[in-house]
């Protein structure tokens, strides 16, 4: 918290030790204190070693009410706040600040887009995409919190090759039906009927070349389809994103910049920024940076991805021209693109190739293993999102029978999507992991659902004492072990949101969740709360709120629903 900060600062400054708050640092382990000071910098301006100044510091600074503990261990310094003090602080700003508390003013007058989905108008949504969304949705919302003006940011991929294929096919094999399915899915049907036939009738592949440089040209036919089955797409889209709590500010559409790509690729040419290679392609070398060469534009004039990225970064920092950052959330197959997109930028002498992040994510699997688009065999998010919701509607059947069908669905769908959401949002994005919907739903392990029956739970304690909570309590009644653990858990909370944002790691946040719920529950087993005598039962009740109202907190920046009942 700033006070304890402000207050270490103040004692250190008294026995002239100059240190700024950004110095602070929060230890690992509690054991270790709740700051530390590391003595480096001081050692060059006191011209003696780490740890000799932390032994003068302990030598010279005195504890007082609210630095109770100083200790130096190495060339470390670390500080122990009062527990009553701190539990005082907190609980004043969480019960002030209510849904507000947590945040802070990191990025005052910051603005950073974000581009998450990226969907193609070939087919539906599928389980990487809703990594990629929930990633996506978990930053905007965090750097929100942290005061940040957010633009959540969709680049749709509705041209090229792969959408022509589904165009074809469907020209082909469709004989103009309307969708008889979500219409996503529809579309979707066609890609996966190109593969099958191009493989029986190998000149279909020229066709679909065809068709691409057709668009390119203009042909009236061949837009007039893919207006039409992109708009089935877009349909089916909105009904996932909408079933996802996903949202965006603005939409990208390839279509509408890949001209403006190939315009800069013709003018850096003119400047020998690039060149072309002897199949006729034109290509940036980027072979001083040890990087591949990067096609930019193909030998027949067609564009691909780079061709509009390098656009687009140029459009949306003319748009935005404040923007602090421009944050890509794409998969990790894609690295190797973004290193070679910011090189490329760089080179062309745009500053704000500097401010340019590839957020990187890897692959989901299923128990029966990888996901193959044109195979058929992809896993629909759509498709997911039902079976979550059927998975805890048997739990909530099993637990509630009492409950009307309304409620029952209603929950149902909340900790289905809870389970799903928060089981992608735990894991490292760097790292691939196994989507096991059975573990997800669980109540008791480390899941969403857990940590929704914590909130409840606490609910359930607050309702039966008809809803009250005093907010003048005794402070220094709180001196159980798991209390001060508790306290200072509800304390991190602000600091964890920082870390989720500097780090760009959501996962941090769904750890300090689970981490709090379990402190939580340790407390609530340890430490009777109505039954104990009035001004304990205040206290106790009292930390029990902020608790709820952290959980809530932090659900919310995950985009995960809370329920009073479970």
């Amino acid at each position: 918290m700033d006070e304890f900060k402000k207050e270490i600062v103040k004692l250190l400054a008294a026995k002239s030790f100059a240190v700024a708050e950004s110095l602070l640092e929060v230890p690992p382990d509690h054991k270790m204190g709740d700051y530390a000071l590391p003595c480096f910098t001081l050692s060059k301006e006191l011209k003696k070693s780490p740890a000799q100044i932390a032994k003068d510091i302990v030598k010279n600074v005195e504890p007082n009410a609210m630095i109770v503990k100083i200790e130096a261990v190495g060339p470390y310094v670390n500080f122990f706040v009062s527990s009553e003090k701190l539990a005082e602080i907190v609980f004043e700003d969480a019960f002030k600040l209510k849904n507000d508390y947590g945040k802070s003013l990191i990025g005052r007058d910051k603005e950073v887009m974000i581009e998450y989905c990226g969907p193609n108008t070939n087919k539906p949504l599928h389980l990487g995409h809703i990594r990629n969304m929930l990633i996506g949705a978990t930053l905007s919302n965090a750097f929100e919190a942290c005061n940040y003006k957010v633009v959540r940011a969709n680049i749709i991929n509705d041209r090229g090759i792969h959408i022509c294929k589904s165009m074809l096919a469907y020209q082909k094999f469709g004989h103009d039906r309307e969708p008889d399915k979500k219409p996503d899915h529809f579309v979707g049907d066609f890609y996966v009927i190109f593969a099958k036939k191009s493989e029986e009738d190998p000149k279909m592949e020229e066709e679909v070349y065809e068709m691409l440089q057709k668009w390119e040209d203009g042909d009236k036919e061949v837009h007039a389809l893919w207006k039409k089955m992109n708009n089935w797409v877009y349909k089916g889209f909105d009904e996932t994103y909408t079933n996802l709590g996903i949202k965006f500010d603005i939409n990208y559409y390839e279509s509408e910049y890949y001209k403006e790509g190939k315009k800069m690729v013709m003018e850096a040419i003119e400047k020998g920024l690039f060149s072309k290679d002897d199949d006729g392609n034109i290509v940036a070398d980027l072979s001083q940076y040890k990087l591949p060469k990067k096609v930019v534009l193909r030998a027949d004039g067609t564009a691909i991805y780079v061709t509009q990225d390098m656009y687009l970064a140029k459009l949306r920092f003319d748009q935005y021209p404040k923007m602090d950052k421009l944050l890509y959330v794409v998969g990790s197959e894609q690295n190797l693109h973004f290193q070679q997109l910011f090189k490329i930028l760089e080179l062309m002498h745009f500053d704000f190739a500097q401010r340019m992040v590839h957020v990187s994510y890897g692959m989901v699997n299923l128990p029966s293993g990888k996901m193959k688009s044109r195979e058929g065999t992809v896993v629909d998010a759509d498709d997911l999102i039902n079976e979550m919701t059927g998975v805890a509607l048997v739990e909530v059947k099993k637990r509630y029978p009492e409950l009307g069908e309304k409620e029952t669905m209603n929950r149902a769908r909340i900790i289905g999507m809870a389970a799903l959401k928060f089981f992608f949002i735990k894991h490292d994005p760097m790292k691939d992991f196994v989507f096991n919907p059975a573990e997800s739903i669980s109540f008791d392990g480390e899941t969403g659902p857990y940590v929704q029956y914590t909130y409840a739970r606490i609910s359930s304690i607050i309702a039966k004492n008809n809803g009250k909570v005093e907010r003048a309590i005794n402070y220094s009644l709180l001196t159980e072990d798991v209390e001060k653990r508790l306290i200072r858990k509800i304390a991190e909370f602000p600091v964890v949101i920082e870390a989720t944002v500097s780090g760009l790691k959501p996962p941090l946040l769904s750890r300090y969740l689970l981490d709090l719920c379990q402190a939580f529950n340790e407390f609530y087993h340890s430490c009777p709360i109505l039954q104990s005598d009035e001004e304990l039962k205040n206290a106790r009740l009292l930390l029990a709120s902020c608790t709820r109202q952290v959980i809530k907190n932090g659900l919310t920046i995950l985009g995960i629903d809370y329920l009073e009942e479970m």
